[in-house]
Parts: structure tokens; C-alpha cells; sequence
């Protein structure tokens, strides 16, 4: 099949776009490069575009079967709220035209952060609790899938914590797996809010990208993708001790964010994941960091 992942240089993109070619596809990846990094590519035998895909004048060539829609701006801390909400709205609209003009299906990431502090485990029809400007894009999002489920193949993917291999370019926004086990492989006291009882339903990048592919076999719809399963920061800590052989205790400190802008608890309720992608996470949260750990450089550095 032919394949088109935008964002493909960001975290999921690349996992995705390396796997999609892996399992015989021909892939094209199309980014901007804003908050991407081309070495997550490595390896990556495909067509590669320089584009921002919520430019006024978006356009590319090209045949597609399956469009994969990665790209758009993730921190949901980042300072400009109005470019977050814009970029990411007008970036959707611009590939729900390609794919219409391709008849090919559309896959897209929506985010686990609309849920907001709403009750756990978090269902997709659950009222909406709205913390940033990146999760009142991916609803606004959502909406515009819902009203096409009729007139196209087209699948919203509400992923919760994902964590794993090529994420470390996001920086602050990357994982707390990501942060917590640095902080432990430095020697360092892993530091977290008072008192680790937050939970999050993590769910390793590998299991993200299968449950996208399995989006194309989905009917219409929007679908949470997680574990099931959460887990408050000192069992985490706990946990990555473990596989460091290390035995660091928390370090304990305020939360420096406005608690209306924070989750305190994620974790999803995946029926319908199973039911409608035949999706269920195969990686348990030890044997996922025990994997990711095992491929990050800075490991063995």
C-alpha cells in the first residue's frame, strides 16, 4: 500500500512510518522539521518532504492509499496558544482534502488529554474536560471526523501516555518514563509532585503503532488506545528501579503548574478499542521499559 505519515520525524510518526516500510509498504513522510527530528528516520528507505501541512498552500503529489495523520504541535504547554489551535485545526482540514482527493483512508491522532480530570476509566463518550489549547484543537478535530464517518474511512486515535524509543528530541514534553529513568541512570534522586500518588496509563510506542495499524481494517470512529491499566509515579519509580538495579528514592516536591492545567489521572477505558480494532497493548509496563531502555544511547552512555 501506499502510505503517507505526516509528523513523520516526531515520536509516533517515525516508529510508525520505520514500521509501515518494515512490513512492505511504500511510505512517503512529510514534516516541517518544527519539533521533529530527521535522525528518528535512520534507517528509513521512503520518500521524505520538507512541508508544512497547514500552510495555506499545502500541496502534494503523489498517490496515496492511507494517509496517517502525525503532525501537529503536542506540548500542551507550548506558549502560543492561538498558532497550537490553528496549526493543528487548518493541518486537518488541508488532509481531509488530500484524502478525499486520494479516496484513501484517514487515520489520525486525537489525544487522551480531552478527558481533563473527568472520571477514570476514561470512555470516549464521556463529557470533555478542556485543560489546554493542543486538547480544545484535537476536539474541534474530533467534531469534523465525526461528521464524515459516513462519507469516508476515517479513525481518531486518543492516545493516552505513550512512551519509547525516539521521543527524547521532544524534550520536556517527552515521557515521564523518559525523564524519571534518566534522572535514576544519572544517579540522581527521580523527582516528582507531591506525593507520586498521580496515575498514568502508559502505553509503549510499539502497542501505539500497532493499534494504528489496525486502524485500517476499523470502521469510522474515535478510539482510545491505552493499557487499561494506571499506575501512580512511585509504583513507576518502584518499577524502574527495578530494571536499573538501583534502589532511589523519590524526591518529593510542589507542583509548579496551575492543578486546572494538569491530569491528575489517566487511564482508559479500551472496550471499544477491542472491540472495533481488535487492539489490545501486548507489552506490560516492566517488559516496555526494559525494551525502550535497552535502545536508548544515553543508556549505555
Amino acid at each position: 500500500m501506499k502510505c503517507l505519515v505526516t509528523g513523520g520525524t516526531g515520536f509516533i510518526g517515525s516508529n510508525l512510518a520505520l514500521e509501515l516500510e518494515k512490513q512492505g509498504n511504500e511510505v512517503t513522510v512529510v514534516d516541517n522539521l518544527l519539533s521533529g527530528n530527521k535522525d528518528n528516520l535512520i534507517g528509513f528507505n521512503g520518500n521524505f518532504i520538507e512541508a508544512d501541512v497547514s500552510g495555506d498552500n499545502f500541496k502534494i503529489d503523489g498517490a496515496f492509499d492511507i494517509i496517517f495523520h502525525q503532525a501537529a504541535i503536542t506540548d500542551p504547554r507550548y506558549p502560543n496558544e492561538e498558532e497550537t489551535y490553528k496549526k493543528n485545526v487548518e493541518g486537518f482540514k488541508n488532509i481531509i482534502d488530500l484524502a478525499k482527493k486520494n479516496n484513501a483512508k484517514l487515520i489520525y491522532a486525537s489525544t487522551a488529554g480531552l478527558y481533563g480530570n473527568g472520571p477514570t476509566p476514561m470512555k470516549e463518550d464521556q463529557k470533555k474536560e478542556i485543560v489546554s489549547a493542543y486538547g480544545k484543537s484535537k476536539l474541534e478535530m474530533d467534531a469534523m471526523a465525526e461528521k464524515l464517518f459516513d462519507e469516508m474511512h476515517i479513525v481518531g486515535l486518543r492516545y493516552f501516555n505513550v512512551f519509547g524509543p525516539k521521543e527524547m528530541h521532544k524534550g520536556r514534553p517527552a515521557s515521564m518514563i523518559y525523564h524519571l529513568g534518566k534522572q535514576i541512570k544519572e544517579g540522581k534522586k527521580p523527582r516528582i509532585f507531591k506525593f507520586g500518588e498521580q496515575k498514568r496509563d502508559h502505553i509503549y510506542v510499539k502497542d501505539a503503532v500497532d493499534a494504528t495499524i489496525k486502524a485500517i481494517d476499523a470502521k469510522s470512529g474515535i478510539y482510545n488506545v491505552g493499557t487499561g491499566i494506571a499506575t501512580d509515579f512511585n509504583d513507576l519509580i518502584k518499577i524502574l528501579n527495578e530494571v536499573f538495579g538501583t534502589n532511589l528514592n523519590p524526591e518529593y516536591f510542589d507542583m509548579t503548574y496551575d492543578p486546572k492545567t494538569y491530569q491528575n489521572n489517566t487511564q482508559a477505558d479500551t472496550t471499544k478499542a477491542e472491540q472495533f480494532l481488535n487492539f489490545e497493548a501486548k507489552w506490560s509496563l516492566k517488559e516496555g521499559i526494559k525494551d525502550y531502555m535497552g535502545e536508548l544511547k544515553w543508556i549505555q552512555n
